[in-house]
């Protein structure tokens, strides 16, 4: 396997990524790979093993499949001839839990599990979640709040003196300064909080080999801070941070550099003798018609204007070139939002030692040192926990270095005086390649949860267990998303081959499969081998989006690849059907007509899942999400080719609640064009400021970070911030218009809004005068089944309706009378309105696999799919 470089044009070569199959393994790769790694002494003892080299602790229960993250990195691992055992979910009211395995030789491996652990708790009206997917039978409370700090204290407290290594998401997510939902406040970085002394972030399988291997080779942990995709803790004037020109972007509104303004009256020939240089081709009369054009022997060089004489205050003198006792500390440059985002242009350089200095053959701009040794200097904890325009400020540079083919390092200061410590956070990881993609995947996964769990279902694996990832990443770059924080938005795929064989192993060696691929996706399900054209423009490009405000015209939107697959993979033996059951990007998707052709004829179970979130541009533009008429255009090739198979198929649009920029009309209008289009939302999505979201930081700063940041009115853009209880619910009621709980919010919101026409009994309101006896709750999906499509459960419907026999009434229910009883408590005998008719005394069911609902990522609701034919009646389901 070739070494992968990533190279800005002009600039030195990024450092190589060493390939995941290059390390020389450790010396326990002599016992093999376990049939499950092990959780207890005894299941040591069976493998031979008298201790663990790294012990993983996970706030998730142990299944070992590559979509949960301890299975991935415990098995990377021991592919390089590491011991790893498994502590999942321990006790954490006391250290001895995670004493079960004994002491580990090189480090602790810490993360809270595939979700941050307050998102997996917490609701986004944070209120307590009574279950937990990731657990045996989906019991809550099996890990504690902000559990990456809990568990490293534990880690600490068990071993004192052995490495503690954080990752996972949540360790991601908070690796700096970071608007807590939770608290309502700005908490420091977790290094701060949980004392790790290495925070891997993003899919660390590069780094966490690396560290590995470093530490093995009785490399101190303190020594380990060049290794990309981690963050670490440095002390204040820590000789190693020597040598780096840091650039300083702790404030807003402060003036960048200021360039001299070129003579518009100065010919180029004027300009450059002004400076002791000629312009060849004006010389050659390249710009006189009269003369011949350039290009019959005359030799032209390019005419270099030097607009400045020195840059000396943008420079600091790396430590080596001077003597210990001359040594500077790192010097401060001011970095311009504006400076900081373009690719400054390389130059010639006859000093080696003093990066950033003009040279004799200058370029126009001003030369900057090389990126790798360049460090961004964030604001300072104190300064920006209680100003809310530093922290959007600070938030939006780190989404500038999120690019690994031009990131710089970044810094940020916690604490103040003699302890001040700085957290330093290195470059993103370069992504994987497709040979080690395929690596990862073909690893000796058991597919399974631990036996230890028994018949103890794990909902989230039942989700997933016949489902295939086939990349990662995602360069969507909506807003309130956290995978580029995460997977970056560089696609990274396996080959074709690599997720045939797992198709193959899911066929034979899982239990309880019927022929059908739950999903063959990823992130995003339509972005398989999806990337610039260019690595080039790759590695230099800053943009948070390829896809917004329109799709890049350097994107290649070639669905070929991903179509190809599809066939392959239906045609495998013993396979009946694969369903796509990611979210699809339907912006992209409409690029390529034959691949809508091919999923909708072969690949949809009745319902698609889609996201427009929203219909209006307001709250469309904060999300970096495109408009209706993209939606509009893939429903109509969507309705063309289902008809052409002659399928009856839907379309399941969800959309968000209260997001950021979103007003209240924007929610009305959502409403309506829900009502216009005949869609009543079961399952409804509120906006959920996660750790370190780009509308997470709108959502703290009440500003626009997707534009510049300032404190002056004038600049920038305000956002309208949906806060407080009854806002949320108002927005959520919008998107349940139909739901006769919300109709008394409603009304007093319509009418506040003046538009009492939408309030009426007739088919073009939005909602009616009557009032309806109801019991003024609401009971979330994942707790009862959801309604069929056109079922009647409106109370005016049960009125009219006699349920017992079915005759009908003539009682039309007064709206006076109903808005006299509104609020009182309905007797016992009374049936819930929202309850399904009764045929034969018995309340009617939805049939499994014909539940309408709106995709949130959870996993399946109790009815789950469809029992496959054969299957029968009585028969206990896994």
């Amino acid at each position: 396997m070739s070494e992968l470089t990533v190279t800005l044009p002009g600039q030195a070569p990024a450092p190589a990524a060493k390939p995941l199959s290059s390390y020389k393994p450790f010396w326990a790769k002599r016992f093999g790979p376990a049939p499950f790694l092990p959780t207890t002494r005894a299941e040591m003892d069976a493998l031979g093993w008298d201790s663990c080299d790294i012990v993983i602790v996970s706030g998730d229960a142990y299944v070992d499949h590559p979509s949960f993250g301890m299975a991935v990195i415990g098995r990377m691992l021991e592919n390089q001839g590491f011991r790893v055992g498994i502590i999942a979910q321990p006790d954490w009211l006391s250290a001895e839990p995670f004493k079960a395995l004994g002491k580990p030789n090189l480090f602790w491996g810490v993360t809270a599990g595939n979700m941050d652990s307050m998102i997996n708790r917490y609701t986004a009206d944070r209120k307590l979640r009574s279950d937990d997917a990731y657990t045996p039978g989906g019991n809550g409370g099996q890990r504690p709040d902000r559990a990456a700090t809990v568990y490293s204290q534990r880690c600490r407290e068990a071993f004192p003196g052995v490495p503690v290594v954080l990752g996972g998401i949540e360790g991601s997510l908070r690796r700096i300064a970071h608007y807590d939902y939770w608290s309502d406040k700005v908490r420091r970085s977790v290094l701060m909080d949980s004392k790790a002394d290495l925070l891997l972030y993003g899919n660390a399988e590069r780094a966490i080999i690396e560290v590995a291997h470093r530490l093995a080779a009785r490399e101190p942990v303190e020594a380990i801070t060049d290794v990309r995709g981690t963050a670490f803790i440095r002390r204040r004037n820590d000789p190693t941070a020597q040598g780096w020109f840091e650039l300083d972007s702790t404030d807003v509104d402060r003036p960048g550099r200021i360039d001299q303004h070129i003579n518009p009256y100065m010919g180029m020939a004027q300009a450059a003798a002004e400076q002791g240089q000629s312009c060849a081709l004006e010389d050659a009369g390249a710009f006189d018609p009269v003369k011949d054009p350039v290009g019959k022997g005359v030799q032209v060089q390019p005419i270099r204007l030097d607009i400045r004489s020195a840059v000396t205050d943008k420079v600091m003198v790396p430590a080596q070139a001077e003597s210990p006792a001359q040594a500077p500390t790192p010097g401060h440059a001011h970095a311009h939002d504006d400076e900081a985002d373009e690719l400054e242009a390389p130059a010639e350089r006859t000093d080696a030692s003093a990066p950033g200095t003009r040279t004799g053959t200058g370029t126009g701009k001003i030369v900057m040192p090389p990126r790798e040794r360049t460090v961004i200097r964030l604001p300072a904890y104190e300064a920006l926990k209680d100003d809310p325009v530093r922290y959007a400020h600070a938030n939006r540079v780190l989404h500038l270095e999120t690019n690994p083919g031009n990131a710089r390092a970044l810094v940020q200061r916690h604490g103040e005086g003699p302890g001040a410590r700085d957290v330093w956070i290195n470059p993103p990881p370069i992504p994987l390649t497709t040979p080690e993609m395929d690596l990862v995947f073909d690893l000796p996964y058991a597919r399974a949860p631990h036996p230890s769990y028994g018949d103890a279902v794990i909902p989230a694996w039942d989700m997933i267990r016949f489902s295939i990832n086939i990349m990662r990443g995602c360069f969507g770059g909506c807003t309130f998303c956290s995978i580029t924080e995460h997977e970056g938005r560089i696609i990274q795929s396996r080959s074709e081959a690599s997720v045939l064989r797992e198709i193959e192993t899911i066929r034979d060696k899982v239990k309880g499969f019927t022929g059908v691929i739950s999903d063959l996706g990823g992130p995003t399900a339509n972005m398989y081998r999806i990337g610039c054209k260019s690595p080039v423009i790759e590695a230099a490009c800053r943009k948070p989006s390829c896809v917004y405000p329109d799709i890049c015209p350097n994107l290649n939107t070639d669905h070929g690849p991903l179509v190809r697959m599809y066939r392959r993979a239906r045609a495998l033996p013993g396979i009946k059907k694969i369903l796509i059951g990611s979210g699809l990007r339907y912006d992209l998707a409409v690029r390529s007509p034959e691949y809508i052709k091919e999923l909708v004829t072969h690949h949809v179970g009745g319902y698609l899942k889609i996201a427009p979130e929203h219909t209006e541009q307001g709250p469309l533009s904060k999300m970096m999400k495109p408009g209706m008429g993209a939606y509009d255009r893939f429903k109509e090739l969507f309705e063309k080719y289902s008809a052409e198979a002659g399928k009856k198929q839907y379309l399941i649009p969800y959309f968000i609640a209260a997001h950021p920029g979103t007003t209240d009309e924007d929610m009305m209008n959502l409403a309506i064009w829900l009502k216009r289009n005949g869609f009543k939302a079961d399952q409804v999505q509120t906006f959920y400021p996660s750790p370190m979201a780009t509308a997470t930081a709108m959502y703290h700063s009440g500003m626009n970070t997707l534009k510049g940041i300032s404190r002056d009115a004038r600049k920038g853009e305000r956002v309208d911030i949906v806060k407080g209880e009854k806002r949320r619910r108002l927005h959520k009621a919008f998107l349940r218009y139909h739901d006769p709980n919300n109709w008394p919010l409603l009304r007093e919101a319509l009418m506040a809004m003046g538009r009492r026409d939408l309030i009426g009994n007739g088919p073009n309101h939005l909602i009616p005068t009557y009032q309806p006896v109801t019991d003024g709750t609401y009971e979330s999906a994942r707790r009862k089944n959801s309604t069929q499509a056109g079922t009647k459960t409106s109370v005016v419907t049960v009125g009219r309706v006699q349920r017992n026999d079915g005759s009908e009434s003539t009682a039309t229910p007064d709206p006076r009378k109903a808005s006299a009883r509104r609020g009182a408590t309905a007797p016992d005998t009374e049936r819930d309105p929202r309850d399904l008719p009764k045929l034969s005394g018995k309340p009617r069911q939805p049939a499994r696999g014909q539940i309408l609902t709106q995709h949130t990522g959870l996993p399946p609701r109790a009815t789950g799919a469809r029992k496959p034919a054969g299957k029968t009646a009585g028969k206990k389901p896994r």
